[in-house]
Formats: C-alpha cells, structure tokens, sequence
C-alpha cells in the first residue's frame, strides 16, 4: 500500500512541475495585446490559463494528500519495536554472535600462499 502512494506521489510530483513549466507567466498578456493572441487559440479565446490553472490546484491537493498519507505511515513505522535506532543491549546481543571470523588460530583448510622466492 504505501509503495503504491509513494509511486502516485513520485508521478503527481513530475506532472506538477511539467503542468507549472507549461503555464504563462502574468506578464505574458501584455505581449498578446499586440499580436501574439493567435497562438492560445488551442484552448479557446481565454488560452490554456483557467483550464492548466484548475488542473494544477488539483494534481496540488492530490500532492499534498499523498505527502500526510506517507508521513502517517512514517508515523506509525517508527512506533513498532523492531524500527528505529537499537539499544546498547540489543548491539552488544549482536556482537556477541560468534562468525567464521572468530573460530581461532584453526586454518587446517586455508589456501597455501606461495612464497617468492629471492631472485
């Protein structure tokens, strides 16, 4: 489940900025007073402006419902036992555990080295 939010949140956060990059600026209207109009008839006499408007404030509530959605989650991942930073108990449990390492001076079953020899 909450692979599947982070992946909505991750493809929301991309639309976002691609919807954001493709808007105008407010600036950008005095410059089709004079004869820059024709190129926002795609999207009717009033341009893209209200319609990537709109559809920003959307895919903005979405972003911002998915990012509470992930920190609840983050939330209730740290309340379990296992998460989070161990006690001094549970590393020196863990240090403790013999590993191959630790068997001793025993190396019947090791590798020859070869030597070099002097010349």
């Amino acid at each position: 489940m909450q692979v599947a939010i982070l992946m909505t949140h991750v493809v929301i956060a991309i639309a976002l900025v691609v919807l954001i990059l493709l808007q105008q600026g407010k600036g950008a209207e005095a410059g089709a007073a004079f004869g820059g109009g024709a190129s926002q008839t795609v999207f009717g006499s009033r341009g893209s402006g209200s319609f990537l408007a709109k559809f920003t404030g959307l895919l903005a509530a979405a972003f911002f419902a998915t990012s509470l959605t992930l920190a609840y989650f983050a939330s209730q991942a740290g309340q379990s036992p296992e998460a989070g930073i161990p006690d001094a108990e549970l590393i020196d449990q863990q240090n403790a555990v013999p590993t191959l390492d630790d068997t001793g001076g025993n190396m019947d079953n090791a590798a020859p080295t070869l030597e070099k020899n002097g010349g």
